[in-house]
């Protein structure tokens, strides 16, 4: 293949960033794989991601097939595996990462048009079809649903793997409580650490025997100054303000066909904006895939290439290879011991049979029809919280689809978080949960939401997804009951006869204590910012109400026989 590096590419504002691009050697025409993000086009995976290339490899030998896997790099396709195929790809550093220089402004409007203009670049090069479509995991899916709402000319499909698509929902304020940990871990590992002036302190790129993020080396005084303080500025905007409407696409303008690939345990970043997409996108194109295990295996593996290549052949090439006629949705379903493939025709399932099940103060217990008694129970915000039990199931039942909790709460104090976690145990005690994207032992589901926001958006609402506006403070009052409406993000079991469920609030996030894992059972996606979560607002008593009057209850997909 012909290999050009540090191609430029000019904006409109005549900044050049910097693109690596593989083509088909020949006079043929190639349709273009594109990818456009901070991670450093220059930095092999193997370098800069060894344990997580160590585990791809072990797991999924597959990915050495028919690749030496030599210009691979973090979550963007590898050009060997494509190439031979008749396709170009281009991997592009966004504004202030890497090779491309810059005020570097992340996830910004301007971040967003230059990917525009990328694409208009690629779709106008002599050796091009025309035609280009963009792939990638995480970062690299997230810009797809933003450049796709300004509906570029020369984009035919986007395959956004396991991304984003809510800026203030999905990565950066569950339920309007701050998502402090993933960001003050990743934004100087993962940023910082690329930064286009980071120059000799930094990687290097061993095909261009220069450095990643060069090849200027600018002093740390002046790249903090051409950058946005981006975890300050995320604590300054607690509200979904104009700060966040900026980077959060309109999806109803995503008009080109697109397959969202979703990831069950992708639970705190990695799985809502994949549905949320699927289902509010314009495009009458589009396919859902959602799928299991850790965050980027499955992206490199057999199973995902063939699905990938099966797609863009069908929209970037025009075969007629029956994808057309494929279902739009594609789940594994996930049963106890194993899981399985199931095609299904819409999303939330047509034939979802909604069905609430109420929490009980007497007992601690969730039936299947409201208590008859009144009740309530407390819980510190710093302890352990209260789970709430079924009986044994009477039949093995498949739980699918979005859930959503209404709960009566008071708190001893102006505000109160509520976090949520959905879990499942068999006969024996043991609990039900499954390796996720980012954490080995993920529960079923979580939810999150602070008391304060609890203001809902009843246009946007669904029974099963309440929609919170996040645009004001509603301060408790002490002690008086409030009526809160919780969403948790979609998750799927077969549970087998006498499996009992469970639903577990607390004040904090959710862990095993007796985990010996790095991740506890929330992944990374931790809230404990002491200036988000003061103390004496956010460590009080809460209080859940439940009965004739106060229903708190949860509200199930089950699914059929």
């Amino acid at each position: 293949m012909i290999i050009e590096r540090d191609v430029g590419i000019t904006m409109d504002d005549g900044l050049v960033l910097r693109a690596d691009v593989f083509r088909p050697e020949g006079d043929a025409k190639a349709p273009v794989v594109m990818a456009m993000g901070p991670y450093g086009k220059g930095l092999p995976f193997q370098a800069g991601y060894a344990p997580e290339w160590k585990r791809v490899v072990e797991e999924h030998p597959d990915v050495l097939k028919h690749s030496s896997c030599s210009y691979v790099t973090w979550e963007t396709v590898d050009p060997e595996r494509w190439v031979p195929f008749g396709y170009a790809v281009v991997h592009v550093d966004s504004r202030g990462m890497g090779r491309s220089p810059g005020y570097l402004n992340m996830f910004s409007a301007r971040e967003t048009q230059d990917y525009f203009e990328c694409i208009e670049w690629a779709g106008t090069r002599p050796w091009t079809s025309g035609k280009v479509g963009l792939c990638g995991i995480s970062y690299y899916a997230i810009n797809q649903w933003m450049v796709a709402a300004l509906q570029p000319s020369h984009l035919a499909a986007i395959i956004p793997w396991e991304g984003a698509s809510d800026f203030y929902r999905e990565e950066s304020y569950h339920g309007g409580i701050f998502s402090n940990v993933f960001k003050e871990f990743w934004y100087p590992l993962r940023i910082l650490d690329r930064q286009h002036g980071k120059g000799s302190r930094g990687w290097k790129d061993p095909w261009l025997n220069d450095w990643v993020a060069g090849p200027e080396t600018l002093t740390e005084s002046e790249l903090e100054a051409n950058r946005v303080d981006y975890v300050n500025e995320l604590r300054r905007h607690s509200l979904e303000d104009g700060f966040f409407h900026s980077r959060t696409p309109d999806l109803g303008r995503v008009m080109v066909p697109l397959l969202s690939a979703a990831n069950w345990g992708g639970l705190g970043l990695h799985a809502r904006g994949n549905f949320e997409g699927f289902v509010l996108a314009g495009s009458s194109q589009k396919w859902l895939e959602v799928h299991v295990g850790m965050h980027e295996e499955l992206f490199y593996s057999e199973y995902g290439l063939d699905l990938q290549k099966r797609f863009f052949d069908h929209f970037l090439k025009g075969a007629d290879n029956g994808w057309d006629r494929e279902p739009r949705v594609a789940l594994t379903v996930r049963y106890v011991d194993h899981f399985e493939q199931r095609k299904e025709n819409e999303w939330p399932l047509a034939r979802t049979n909604w069905t609430r099940i109420y929490l009980g103060a007497q007992g601690q217990t969730l039936t299947w029809g409201p208590p008859e008694r009144p009740g309530k129970l407390a819980f510190e915000a710093e302890g352990d919280g209260l789970t709430f039990a079924s009986a044994p199931l009477q039949e093995k039942t498949e739980i699918t689809g979005p859930m959503a909790a209404r709960l009566y709460v008071s708190s001893s104090t102006e505000d109160a978080d509520l976090f949520l976690t959905f879990r499942a145990f068999g006969p024996g005690g043991n609990e039900v949960d499954f390796r996720g994207a980012m954490d080995s032992h993920t529960p079923l589901s979580q939810g999150w939401l602070r008391a304060s926001h609890r203001k809902i958006d009843a246009a946007r609402s669904r029974a099963y997804r309440p929609y919170h506006t996040h645009d004001e403070v509603r301060k408790l009052n002490p002690s008086m009951v409030y009526e809160l409406n919780v969403e948790l993000w979609p998750t799927c079991v077969v549970l087998p006869a006498g499996h009992h469920l469970a639903l577990t609030v607390q004040g904090r996030d959710f862990e095993r204590k007796e985990s010996k894992e790095k991740w506890k059972g929330s992944g990374p996606f931790l809230h404990n910012d002491p200036f988000n979560r003061p103390k004496d607002v956010f460590n009080g008593t809460t209080e859940i109400y439940t009965g004739a009057n106060e229903v708190s209850c949860l509200l199930l997909p089950l699914i059929p026989k």
